[in-house]
């Protein structure tokens, strides 16, 4: 029950897993920036939750265009993230050890 509030970002990292899986190959590698637009998508569900990581990731996408400069572009690391990481980058609670 503890991972019940969980359950919207990782169906979101789901349906990102499987664009990166599939359709992100189709494309090749043309993205100015550092990490790809769909890796800091993930990223940026990971640390920020569904909401607000598709905000953090329209407004990255926004700044993808062809006169951006690109570069390294990070996704700012939640201040109090609590949870663990999957392998497979799902996000679960913290173990009780």
């Amino acid at each position: 029950m503890r991972g019940l509030p969980l359950l919207p970002r990782n169906v979101v990292l789901a349906a990102l897993h499987g664009y990166r899986a599939t359709i992100s190959h189709v494309y090749g590698d043309v993205c100015k920036y550092y990490p790809s637009c769909s890796a800091y998508a993930v990223g940026a569900v990971q640390q920020h939750g569904a909401v607000k990581g598709a905000a953090l990731t329209a407004a990255r996408l926004a700044r993808c265009h062809p006169w951006a400069q690109g570069g390294i572009d990070d996704v700012k690391p939640h201040a109090h993230f609590r949870h663990e990481l999957t392998p497979h980058g799902f996000v679960v609670p913290p173990r009780k050890d």
